[in-house]
């Protein structure tokens, strides 16, 4: 370690002992991470954990900015909770739907309080201190109901804070202003104009109308905490947009970046020149990575959705203790019968049972298939000449069910691997043990699919209570697997034959296979 990054540890860990806290730099040091790296990764996952901040390291090791000194930036926001933020949320899902996506559909509900500034890694927990100072000083006087009163122009609308409340709001911006100057050397600008929530911005002016009538249906006495959150970002996608993949993509070529569901990726609508039509270039949140990515793998994503939360400090907790212990003094004193706890254990109870007689659909997917690990060429390794099958690996199933044109129809229809197999009895023992009750079992028609659910009956030991229904309308071959004509699937005989608990009796659900026969309708194949 550096002589430099020594000392800003030792800094650092002072610090934390001097607070009698553990201190989170210490695992990842004990890993071999720099102490600006481990420092950057903490403030990037907002200082939760260590295991996260490792994670972070880990996916971001061929991150070309990894050592770049680019702090993150810092916002404090006030935001609703309860009842509030509901009717909130409904808010921005209609308006969306109703008059297409704003400005305000960007960000999450919430009143500004600091707009963002930067902080040195290192000292982002006095941003948290200076939170937590701020809170204290003002809970006293924090105001029970924020008063909200709507306001709309052309271009805007949304709620004002008005009267003393607002200037209550000021003063927790001020305070934290002034404390994070003084504890973490920070240039933060707190909000001194009218304080409001936005509900919609930069709209088409014919929206306006509909906007308003969808604004009047929220209630601004709705019942609510207010919390102080602090928020960061990287400073350097400010003005990117911001997609999220939503399938799995491998990279082609060693200048396209790998996609997993969930990921986030900025793109420079300035920087495209490069790309083909269809492809743009970005740089993943996940990995640090740049490159080529297909557009019709993402969709548009918030600006505030890659935003980390770090802290929070929570208003009216203490005031609603005290208002509810004063009101059931009232109650006593004045007579009104109180319920007791028992009575409310017991409905709670009762609920629970309510909720747990309710059916449920576990929705369960296959066990690992064998061309999953050993490629479209599987069935070449484990056959003979004369097309027997042999077990050239232990991952190979120990044996192979019979069927009516021999081997080669497990070709398109693959079985579990020896994996696979333990996979799904994992699944059967998990569900043993969480006391579920299993009346019914459907299963696709691919042979892998109904294995696994022979596997997990066999872990519940309903193997012989409960028949397999074969449903052909939940095989979504011509999604999944490669072809233009129906795989050959094992008959109700055949499965019959090979020990499979399947029901004769059943027929399939006339919905489901109306679809199925649609899709095979037009790939030229049939069921």
């Amino acid at each position: 370690m550096a002589a430099a990054e020594t000392q800003l540890y030792a800094k650092v860990s002072n610090k934390h002992k001097g607070r009698g806290t553990a201190s989170l730099l210490d695992p990842l040091l004990g890993m071999g991470f720099p102490a600006h790296t481990a420092l950057k990764a903490l403030a990037a996952t907002g200082r939760k954990t260590a295991e996260e901040a490792c994670d972070w390291l880990r996916c971001h090791r061929n991150d070309p900015s990894l050592d770049d000194p680019i702090p993150q930036e810092y916002a404090l926001f006030l935001c609703p909770t309860g009842t509030l933020l509901e009717k909130l949320q409904e808010f921005w899902r209609e308006s969306k739907r109703q008059c297409t996506k704003n400005r305000a559909h960007e960000v999450f509900p919430h009143i500004t309080l600091c707009d963002f500034f930067t902080c040195e890694d290192h000292k982002v927990e006095c941003l948290y201190e200076a939170l937590k100072r701020a809170g204290d000083r003002i809970l006293g006087s924090f105001p029970a109901v924020v008063p909200l009163v709507l306001h709309s122009s052309v271009s805007y609308l949304g709620f004002f804070v008005n009267d003393g409340p607002a200037d209550v709001i000021r003063e927790l911006a001020l305070t934290f202003a002034t404390e994070a100057s003084v504890l973490a050397d920070c240039t933060v600008k707190p909000c001194t104009k009218q304080l409001h929530l936005t509900l919609a911005h930069k709209f088409y002016p014919h929206h306006q109308r509909t906007l308003e009538e969808l604004a009047r249906a929220i209630y601004p006495g709705h019942s609510c905490q207010w919390t102080a959150a602090i928020y960061s970002r990287d400073m350097r996608f400010v003005h990117y947009q911001t997609l999220k993949a939503l399938f799995q993509y491998k990279p082609q070529n060693v200048d396209e970046l790998t996609l997993s569901p969930g990921d986030y990726i900025f793109v420079d609508p300035t920087q495209q020149e490069e790309a083909s039509e269809g492809w743009v270039i970005g740089i993943s949140q996940r990995t640090g990575c740049q490159g080529f990515l297909p557009e019709n793998y993402t969709e548009p994503a918030g600006e505030s959705d890659t935003w980390v939360k770090h802290r929070t400090y929570t208003f009216s907790l203490a005031m609603d203790l005290m208002s509810r212990k004063d009101g059931e003094a009232s109650s006593r004193r004045n007579g009104e019968p109180h319920p007791s706890q028992t009575s409310r254990d017991i409905s709670s109870i009762q609920a629970l049972q309510a909720t747990i007689a309710r059916r449920s659909v576990l929705v369960v997917r296959h066990g690992e298939r064998v061309d999953q690990i050993f490629g479209k060429s599987w069935l070449q390794q484990c056959s003979t000449p004369d097309g027997k099958y042999y077990r050239p690996d232990l991952n190979f199933p120990y044996s192979l069910p019979r069927r009516r044109n021999g081997i080669k129809d497990f070709e398109n229809d693959p079985p579990l691997s020896s994996c696979g197999i333990f996979q799904s009895r994992m699944a059967g023992e998990a569900l043993l043990d969480s006391g579920i009750r299993v009346t019914a079992v459907f299963t696709s028609p691919a042979l892998r699919c109904v294995q696994t659910a022979r596997h997990i009956l066999e872990e519940l030991k309903l193997e012989k209570r409960i028949k397999i229904r074969v449903e052909p309308g939940i095989f979504e071959w011509t999604k999944w697997e490669s072809g233009k004509t129906t795989p050959a699937l094992m008959t109700l005989d055949e499965l019959k034959e090979a020990n499979f608990n399947v029901s004769t009796e059943y027929r399939f659900l006339p919905w489901v296979c109306a679809s199925a026969s649609r899709t095979e309708r037009k790939a030229g194949g049939n069921w």
